[in-house]
Formats: C-alpha cells, sequence, structure tokens
C-alpha cells in the first residue's frame, strides 16, 4: 500500500473491503425495499387523528413507525457507504438522494405523531401506558417527548420543517461534496525525492514526517488550496450556521447550542464547564509546546511542526495485520467475550480498510439495525492509525452491544456517550504500550503520543468547540461571518491555545474550512468530553477488574434507554461536574511532569 499514486476502488483486495453485501447482495434488491418503503410510507396516515383511541392504536402507530424507520436505515445506510467507496461514483450518488429524498419522505409522514401525542390530554399516556404491556418498551421515549414539549410545534408547522429538511442539508452535501469528490491538492517532493500527491488521507502523514521540509511543504500546499476558495467555503460555514440558528429559533429555543444539547438532555452548562475547565490549563498546553520546541531542537517552532513526535520511534512500518494484533493485545483488560467480538470483527470484513480515489475521507464507524456494525478507514501504516483502529472499533462494539440489547427504538446511542467508548479503547490501549516496554526511548516516544491525544482530542476540540460557540453566536446577534472575519476568529484562537512559544503560521487560520464535523454544529465537544469520561472508565476497569468491565459493558448495552449522563453516572461518571475533565487534564500535567523528566536525564 506504499504506491505514490493513490489506487483505484477496483484495486482494493477484496478481503481489505467491507462486507457491504451483508446489507444487500446488490443494488437490485436495494432497489425492491426502496420502492416497499415508497410504497410502505403511506401506512403512517392511516393513524393521523387515531393516537388517542386507545393503547392499542398508539402501540401500533409506534411499530409501524419503528418498522418504516429500520427499513429507511438499512437503505440510507447502504446508499452511502457504497458512495463513501468512491464519491465520485454517480450511480451511487444517485442512489444516496434518493434515499435521502426518501428519508425527507417518511419524516413528513411521521411529522403529526409528535404534535398528536402532546396533544393528548393530561395522563392519558400514562394510563395507555398502564393499560398495554407491550407500550412499556415506548415509556422513555414518551418521557422524553413530553419533556421537550415546549420545542415540538403543531402539525402544520412541523410538516413545514419535515419537507425543508432536504434543503437544511444543503450546506453540509455541499462542503461534502467539494471536501471529498471536487478539492485536489498539488503533488509535493516526499521524503525519497520523488513526486508524491497530497490527500486528505496522507496530510497527516507529512505532518508526522522527520523531514521539516516535507511537513512544511504539505501544511502550505494544502492550505494554499483552501486559501483559494476561502470566500465559497466561508459561504458554505454560514449558509450552515443560518439554517442551524433558524431550526433553533422557531423551536424556541435561546440559542442553537441549547437545542443542540438538549437532543441528549444535556445542559450548557456541561460545554461551558469544559472550555472553562480547559481554560484553566492552558498554562500546561504552552509549557508542552515549548517542550516541543526543546526536544525537535528548532530555533522557531511552527504549526507544521506539532505533529511530529517529540522522539524517534524505529521508523517501522505497522501493517495492518499487526495493527489488529496490537489492539486486540492492548484490550486484553476487557475480557473474552469482548475480545472474541473484536475477532470476529476483524475476520468477517467489517472494515473497509485502504484509501482510494474517490473515497470518503477521515474514519467512521457506522451500519444499520440488524446487521453488524461497519467500520471505514483510510489505513496508514503508522502508531495513529493503530489508535484509529482501537477508536472506530470501540464504536462498532458500542453498536453490537446496543443493538443485541435493545429495541430498535433505543439502539441508536447519543453521540456524547459513544465518544467515550471509542475512547476508553484507545486509554486502554496506551496504558498496555507504555506499561509493557523497557526502552525509556520507546517509553518517551509513548508518552509523547498519549500527550498529543490530550492536545488533539482535549485541547484542539475544546478549541473547535468555543469557535463554534463564537461564530454561532455571532449569527444570532446579527453578526456576518465573512471569510475574513471567520480567519481573524480562528487564528486568535490557536494563538491563546498554543502560547507564545510557536509561530502561529498565517495559514492556520484557514483549518476551520476543512474540519467536515462543524457542518454537524456542537459535535466535537463530545470527543473532549468523552475522552475525559475515557479516562476515568478505563482506569477503573484497570484497577477493578471484572466487576468495573462488567458494569463498563451495562453501559454500553444502554443505547439510548437512559439519558447520556444518566448513563455515565451508572458507570461512575458525573459529567455535570468539572471533576472529570480537571481529572483528566491532571493526568496530562503529570505525563508531562514525566516527559520532562526523561528529557532532563537524557532518555528522549
Amino acid at each position: 500500500m506504499a504506491e505514490k499514486r493513490l489506487i483505484t476502488r477496483e484495486e482494493i483486495a477484496l478481503e481489505d473491503t467491507w462486507a457491504i453485501e451483508d446489507l444487500y447482495r446488490d443494488d437490485k434488491e436495494w432497489e425492491a425495499d426502496y420502492r416497499k418503503l415508497e410504497q410502505d410510507i403511506g401506512k403512517l396516515s392511516e393513524y393521523q387523528g387515531r393516537l388517542g383511541e386507545s393503547a392499542r392504536m398508539l402501540l401500533e402507530a409506534q411499530k409501524t413507525c419503528d418498522e418504516l424507520s429500520m427499513l429507511a436505515e438499512k437503505v440510507y445506510v447502504y446508499a452511502n457507504q457504497k458512495l463513501h467507496e468512491n464519491t465520485d461514483n454517480g450511480t451511487y450518488q444517485n442512489l444516496a438522494n434518493r434515499a435521502q429524498g426518501l428519508l425527507v419522505k417518511l419524516s413528513e409522514a411521521q411529522a403529526y405523531m409528535e404534535p398528536e401525542i402532546l396533544g393528548l390530554p393530561d395522563g392519558t399516556v400514562q394510563k395507555y401506558l398502564e393499560e398495554n404491556e407491550e407500550l412499556l418498551v415506548y415509556r422513555q421515549y414518551f418521557e422524553n417527548m413530553i419533556r421537550q414539549r415546549e420545542h415540538v410545534l403543531d402539525r402544520e408547522r412541523e410538516e413545514l420543517l419535515a419537507a425543508v429538511g432536504e434543503l437544511a442539508e444543503g450546506p453540509k452535501d455541499i462542503f461534502s461534496m467539494f471536501n471529498n469528490a471536487d478539492i485536489r491538492f498539488p503533488e509535493i517532493e516526499g521524503e525519497d525525492g520523488e513526486p508524491v500527491e497530497v490527500t486528505h488521507g496522507r496530510f497527516l502523514t507529512f505532518l508526522q514526517s522527520r523531514d521539516r521540509r516535507v511537513r512544511h511543504d504539505a501544511f502550505h500546499a494544502l492550505y494554499g488550496v483552501y486559501g483559494r476558495y476561502r470566500n465559497t467555503l466561508a459561504a458554505m460555514y454560514r449558509a450552515n450556521v443560518k439554517q442551524e440558528v433558524f431550526q433553533a429559533k422557531v423551536r424556541r429555543y435561546r440559542s442553537d447550542l441549547e437545542a443542540a444539547l438538549d437532543k441528549s438532555h444535556i445542559p450548557v452548562s456541561v460545554y461551558d464547564n469544559l472550555i472553562d475547565a480547559v481554560h484553566e490549563f492552558l498554562p500546561q498546553m504552552h509549557r508542552y509546546v515549548e517542550l516541543r520546541k526543546k526536544l525537535l531542537g528548532v530555533d522557531e517552532l511552527h504549526m507544521y511542526d506539532l505533529y511530529v513526535p517529540m522522539v524517534k520511534d524505529d521508523g517501522q512500518s505497522i501493517s495492518f495485520e499487526k495493527a489488529k494484533e496490537m489492539v486486540l493485545e492492548g484490550l486484553r483488560p476487557m475480557g473474552a467475550e469482548y475480545l472474541g467480538l473484536l475477532k470476529e470483527g476483524f475476520s468477517s470484513r467489517w472494515i473497509d480498510v485502504y484509501e482510494n480515489q474517490g473515497k470518503r475521507s477521515g474514519a467512521y464507524s457506522w451500519g444499520a439495525y440488524g446487521t453488524h456494525p461497519y467500520v471505514l478507514l483510510n489505513y496508514q501504516e503508522n502508531l495513529n492509525n493503530v489508535f484509529t483502529l482501537a477508536h472506530e472499533m470501540g464504536h462498532a462494539l458500542h453498536s453490537w452491544y446496543s443493538d443485541a440489547n435493545q429495541p430498535y427504538i433505543y439502539a441508536g446511542y447519543k453521540i456524547f456517550v459513544a465518544e467515550v467508548t471509542s475512547t476508553c479503547n484507545e486509554a486502554l490501549l496506551i496504558h498496555h504500550l507504555i506499561r509493557t516496554t523497557e526502552d525509556p526511548g520507546q517509553k518517551a516516544y509513548l508518552i509523547n503520543y498519549f500527550l498529543e491525544q490530550f492536545r488533539t482530542t482535549l485541547f484542539r476540540q475544546t478549541m473547535f468547540a468555543e469557535f463554534e460557540k463564537i461564530t454561532h453566536g455571532m449569527e444570532e446577534r446579527g453578526e456576518t461571518l465573512t471569510a475574513d472575519r471567520l480567519c481573524e476568529i480562528y487564528y486568535g484562537l490557536n494563538r491563546e491555545y498554543f502560547g507564545k512559544n510557536i509561530c502561529v503560521d498565517q495559514e492556520i487560520e484557514l483549518e476551520w474550512a476543512r474540519i467536515p464535523h462543524f457542518y454537524t454544529p456542537f459535535y466535537v465537544y463530545q470527543y473532549a468530553t468523552g475522552f475525559s469520561a475515557a479516562i476515568a472508565l478505563s482506569k477503573r476497569i484497570l484497577e477493578e477488574g471484572e466487576s468495573a468491565v462488567e458494569e463498563y459493558k451495562s453501559f454500553l448495552k444502554g443505547g439510548s434507554s437512559r439519558y447520556p449522563l444518566d448513563l455515565l453516572r451508572m458507570a461512575g461518571v458525573d459529567m455535570e461536574q468539572k471533576k472529570p475533565v480537571e481529572d483528566a487534564l491532571h493526568v496530562f500535567t503529570q505525563y508531562l511532569d514525566e516527559m520532562e523528566r526523561l528529557a532532563d536525564n537524557d532518555k528522549v
């Protein structure tokens, strides 16, 4: 997989692709379900105006809604995963667009249900729950709905919002097509002196190069291209912010931040506490940057110097086969059942491994209820990608446990808890690697990696979260989000977070323009809160063993059957307090102390 030319999809070995046929054997089978769903959506109209007739009628309506939603999920996931294999493929662009359109129709058909249920006389739903035992499975769903009563509109307005749902996806879809299919970066001279194309998947690998020229050239090549489209990208970002603010205002929220968090019953104070706690520890980040400058031996540290390891490793590439072995060994504390599921995922083609022309960038875990989860990677042969594998398999096994133990309506867990499970896997793996090495140099290298996890997950994602809070707040106040203003804000945050010991290159002001998660607003803070909770949970697993693992697996099985904060309290972590974030940042400080000691003793 070390070719300079990015290979095509057809050149990827079958065993390195996901078993998409486990969803549908072919497009013809997909088409049959698409047609069935298209026809059956009309069944929902049979219940309109009748949900208050009896407990049985309410149950039938909910079960019909679940059945249609399950089928829609399967249709949507297949079409989009096929598109993600190669975003240039017109056939699957069409299927994905059709699936999206059908989801909008289903949303429109369902739009009457919540307003009608909320319009029932007080006590009606509780009475039906007592009358019909089968209906009890929906108790949490109904309670959560009633909790948000003031933000649910009347039937006509709910139908209108559902109808414009496809339009609201426009900015995200446009950015995705631009960033994955259309944008092209120039070639640079690689470490071996040969020309090599800059791609999304290779960019981080270039920034981790020991050759500073390669880091410099890749950094300037990538941001040079984004710079040419800065006004177009600002318009995409602004349009997405506007539609989010509009929907929150229509639903009577005080802000779109509050609206986004309320979906998971998370108070805004959790978001603010995160930013406040990280700001208190920024002097430790500045200290880390100073140590990085010292260990790299540069007169001037630049933004493109942030990802190269401060400590040299042996330069050995880590094959995907080796990566799987490392993950299995690192997650051994999770017990035989968990490891068995990991092995099944590795051997049964849950994973789409390598980058190819047109493939969606990044990594994710996804899937449809009733089928095993899937993981998309763009695997590069380095330690970072080993941790990406552990991370995404954390998501995948969370999905497996949730799907296996929850009915459809609760199987889809919230992102707030999802990032805990993925990051817990990473924390266990890094602990294993640090504990088992006797080489001071290798230990320093691994500590460097762990410190980088803090920098990129806790500090950097919080900086992203602060950028979103500032820019969305500006839109709510009627201020214009121009490219110049967005760049100014983002550049200022980098100066604040990284301090005076680094040269904050002007190009970094454009980083906001390439972050896909900004098109799912107020998402990224959950990486930081999840990381903090994961540190606490991994510590419990390592210290308490089987009892902690069983409690953790109960948490994995919970899906969305409880609110995210309640699920985490069940596992022993209270994220409404600043303490988990502060505790995680104290761990960062402790490892920073150890890294400085190793450096002072010439062990680095």
